[in-house]
């Protein structure tokens, strides 16, 4: 099966990030997967949520948003909020998943996902853009004396894969994902380990093989791209 710009099944789309994309938060970049552009960053508060105020832990939550002409056609802000609250929670999981939140003792880290062009893909890209834009804060932090130590403990970063017409195939394009029997979100660290799985059987169920198969592709592909999260972020590979 040839898929467009003949990529082969576990082959990314053209990945690219630029580090301190914004001039004014604490940590920020634009990536670039394929047509796919988020726009991520990262603003330190002094403050945490209600239910942290009598701990010793700090927090990192996330928003998520879509431009109305981020897609082909107009769609209304905020048209679909449940989904995006979805993101917001999956994106904030993740990002707190390799964080010790111990070391940002009454701190929070917001991190701002704004899709500026949409061609699949957009949630993963905002794990993987996040995680540049929460790198940067805490070395902000650091710098400024808030904290006397990084609360990040490892790279994240995020891919689809799916089934499209029976075959396995890696970081699904719109049109790809449009057509695809499974639809199948990874979210992994640098040392290998699973963060956030989200498979869903579309058209179709799917098999303990094709479920490892997809896996595979997920983490040759993550680790492709936590290889380039290092590249933007000037740390040795």
């Amino acid at each position: 099966m040839k898929r467009k710009g003949n990529r082969a099944l576990d082959e990314l789309r053209q990945v690219k990030i630029e580090k301190d994309y914004l001039k004014d938060p604490e940590g920020s970049c634009l990536i670039e997967i394929g047509r796919t552009q988020v726009i991520c960053s990262a603003t330190v508060e002094e403050r945490v949520p209600f239910f942290l105020r009598d701990t010793r832990q700090g927090w990192i939550r996330a928003e998520y948003g879509m431009l109305p002409r981020s897609t082909k056609e107009r769609m209304q802000r905020n048209r679909t909020a449940g989904r995006i609250y979805e993101i917001q929670r999956i994106i904030g999981r993740v990002l707190r998943n390799i964080t010790d939140l111990n070391f940002m003792s009454g701190f929070t880290i917001a991190i701002d996902c704004d899709v500026i062009q949409a061609d699949g893909g957009t949630r993963t890209a905002s794990i993987t853009g996040g995680y540049i834009a929460l790198y940067d804060a805490c070395q902000y932090m650091l710098a400024q004396g808030m904290i006397d130590h990084s609360p990040v403990r490892e790279a994240v970063a995020a891919i689809s894969c799916g089934i499209v017409n029976d075959i396995p195939m890696l970081d699904l394009n719109y049109e790809e994902d449009s057509r695809a029997n499974v639809d199948m979100n990874v979210a992994m660290t640098e040392s290998g380990k699973f963060v956030e799985i989200q498979g869903t059987g579309e058209e179709k169920s799917f098999t303990h093989k094709e479920l490892e198969e997809m896996l595979k592709l997920a983490g040759k592909g993550i680790n492709e791209l936590i290889s380039v999260q290092k590249n933007a972020l000037f740390l040795k590979l």
